[in-house]
């Protein structure tokens, strides 16, 4: 399952192993929800390269910590593109913008491992591109479960 990432960002120096923990725990991520060969690429950037994607996209001009972009969406009346299996042609889910400043400090704040951090907001992200959302109660609770479950897998429990 190809994981992209890509380190966009110079202000946080990032190591080898805090690199691979993120593509490892979107690659477990992926495979709880049967998408061993799905494709996803998570872009790490700074505060000013998310805030302008932030507000292009959602029309809020500030910095988040997580957007997540679809390649598609399901959505009643779009077409389902269906690839021949025979291609072997993974299937792309989309792009996962992570803000590496915003995980340094949100860390700082919920007294927690940078490592915990930056995972949370890539399986969060994943979580979008596999249709969860937190627009409701219920979908906030089914989406904060499926999380933790995950990021309790590398015993990245909250403290």
């Amino acid at each position: 399952m190809p994981i992209l990432l890509n380190n966009l960002q110079q202000q946080e120096s990032l190591t080898k192993s805090q690199l691979e923990l993120i593509e490892t725990v979107v690659e477990y991520g992926l495979s709880q929800y049967h998408k061993e060969t799905a494709e996803v690429s998570i872009i790490l950037v700074d505060d000013e390269y998310i805030r302008s994607l932030n507000a292009e996209y959602r029309g809020l001009n500030q910095p988040t910590d997580v957007l997540s972009f679809a390649i598609q969406e399901d959505q009643p009346g779009t077409p389902v593109l269906h690839i021949n299996p025979e291609n072997q042609f993974p299937e792309l889910l989309g792009d996962i913008f992570i803000s590496v400043q915003r995980a340094v400090e949100q860390a700082e704040n919920y007294h927690h491992s940078l490592e915990r951090e930056i995972s949370y907001l890539a399986v969060h992200g994943l979580l979008h591109l596999l249709g969860f959302d937190h627009q409701s109660p219920d979908d906030t609770t089914r989406m904060r479960t499926a999380e933790e479950e995950i990021l309790n897998h590398f015993q990245l429990n909250r403290i």
